[in-house]
């Protein structure tokens, strides 16, 4: 097996290990063991337990990014990205918390550990909203002036949207697809775009 093929499934490994029994309850013993490798393997790759932690999320945000950006190549007008990339992001921060059981509580509780291995994200996430807008004000579908504060500003909200999405608390009980018109107008009207057609 390759080194970054080892790499891999240790954090994939770790990761369950996190989802199952929590981040404070997991021990580096722990991931040797479920992984089959030796705990010197382990300790090759990783220092500690929290090098181990800020891999997870590394890996976590890496399948978001590749997601942003699937969304950000389709070949549909800007308009419609931009709102894909909004329920994109939510959707898949949603479904990595869910998907995470007993590790969604230290992604809270630790959210400034967080925020550190997600500062690279975060900056890419705002350059493909500038991608985005700088198409769509190409394309006469946007009336921007600043594209830079406005992808600034832009990605700050979804990111504010976060927890009361994964919670189910925005839209009392409204779906997916009812509220995506709704929010298109909201954004639309901010990005200059007067017309939902």
């Amino acid at each position: 097996m390759s080194i970054s093929k080892t790499r891999q499934k240790l954090v994939d490994v770790a990761r369950q290990q996190f989802a199952k029994k929590g981040l404070e309850n997991t021990t580096m013993n722990d991931i040797a063991l479920a992984s089959g490798k030796g705990r010197r393997t382990l300790y090759t790759y990783f220092k500690n337990k929290e090098d181990v932690y800020y891999a997870v999320i590394e890996a976590e945000l890496e399948r978001l990014s590749d997601r942003m950006d699937e969304v950000a190549s389709k070949k549909i007008r800007p308009q419609d990205k931009i709102i894909e990339l909004i329920y994109t992001h939510l959707d898949m921060i949603k479904e990595t918390v869910v998907r995470n059981g007993n590790l969604r509580a230290a992604f809270f509780r630790n959210i400034w550990m967080v925020e550190k291995v997600r500062k690279n994200f975060d900056e890419d996430e705002i350059d493909l909203f500038r991608k985005v807008y700088t198409e769509g004000k190409a394309a006469g579908e946007f009336d921007i002036e600043n594209i830079e504060l406005v992808a600034d500003i832009t990605h700050y909200c979804i990111k504010g949207l976060e927890v009361p999405y994964i919670y189910g608390r925005l839209g009392h009980g409204i779906t997916t697809e009812a509220s995506k018109p709704l929010v298109a107008k909201f954004v639309y009207g901010a990005l200059g775009k007067t017309s939902l057609k």
